[in-house]
């Protein structure tokens, strides 16, 4: 495989119109903005992406979008979890056929496999497909913990050689590096800065949806530039966005701040409610600080 995944990569979020509806305009009106921000890559429904609230034709139109629209300037990886392993050999093989460059894939998140079931499961779907395979990692919402042993064991699977790991232990991307040598690279899901410094090649990023060329520069500073010094004083410039789409609201804080700089997406689908007004009031202040906040009456709708 040729293409070798590194830098930010946007997770993103799927525009909605007024109506609820997924807004493909809106998403190919996004897609364009953040390759022409600079943003690395781009991985349409992810958590962020609202993945498990839409119906299989709505992915199938979101994945086909972005790959579309991108035109290979930027590598699109699809999320294709799912908990059955049918399902997600089915989407991926999709996701393949359209062109993707390689699949996000999350672990079944009800059934708890045993380590076995999961090596069985991304197994499968390895021998299914020939894109790259990005595993990842985020117990807090998957109720399993793929640790650094679980992560070499998965990296003799052939395909399988990207791993997003969003836990807050930054010590692991090292133990994963030790462990898997050249058949892991390794993005960070919450930690970009920390991550590239223990050596990941990426970062999968929720707040580059609202800052795209800013998240791609910190990788660009710490991983390829070394000037960690400036690195350091972007990555404190960019913190408070890390902070205010962290936790459970990254959906609707994400998709609350997009409305304010002119990027309306609309709101999240239920269960997920819009943000409330004191967190709007947060958002706005901390936008406006950074000087983001586009004057009411310019404002774009969604």
């Amino acid at each position: 495989m040729s293409t070798t995944f590194r830098g930010t990569y946007t997770v993103m979020i799927t525009p909605f119109d007024e109506a609820g509806h997924v807004d493909l305009a809106s998403l190919a009106r996004f897609t364009e903005w953040q390759i022409a921000q600079g943003i690395h890559g781009l991985i349409p429904l992810g958590s962020t992406g609202e993945f498990l609230s839409l119906t299989d034709e709505e992915r199938d139109s979101v994945a086909r979008t972005v790959v579309d629209v991108a035109a290979g300037r930027v590598p699109v990886l699809i999320g294709t979890g799912a908990e059955w392993t049918d399902t997600v050999v089915r989407d991926s093989r999709a996701a393949e056929a359209m062109g993707a460059d390689g699949v996000m894939i999350i672990p079944p998140f009800y059934s708890t496999p045993t380590e076995d079931e999961l090596f069985r499961h991304y197994e499968r779907v390895g021998d299914a497909i020939s894109v790259p395979i990005m595993i990842y990692n985020n117990p807090a919402t998957a109720n399993i913990d793929m640790t650094p042993p679980i992560v070499a064991r998965l990296s003799q699977i052939d395909n399988v050689s990207y791993i997003k790991e969003s836990t807050l232990e930054v010590t692991r991307i090292r133990d994963i590096l030790e462990l898997c040598g050249d058949r892991m690279t390794v993005f960070g899901g919450i930690l970009g800065f920390e991550s590239f410094v223990e050596g990941a090649e990426g970062w999968v990023a929720v707040g580059s949806n609202i800052m795209p060329y800013e998240f791609a520069r910190l990788f660009a500073l710490t991983a390829d530039e070394k000037d960690y010094d400036a690195a350091r004083a972007l990555y404190k410039d960019i913190l408070p966005i890390i902070r205010m789409v962290g936790g459970h609201h990254y959906v609707s804080a994400t998709k609350a701040a997009l409305r304010i700089i002119g990027q309306g997406v609309g709101d999240p689908r239920a269960p997920r409610l819009p943000v409330d007004a004191i967190h709007h009031a947060e958002i706005l202040d901390t936008l406006a600080k950074l000087a983001l906040a586009v004057p009411e009456p310019t404002r774009q709708s969604a």
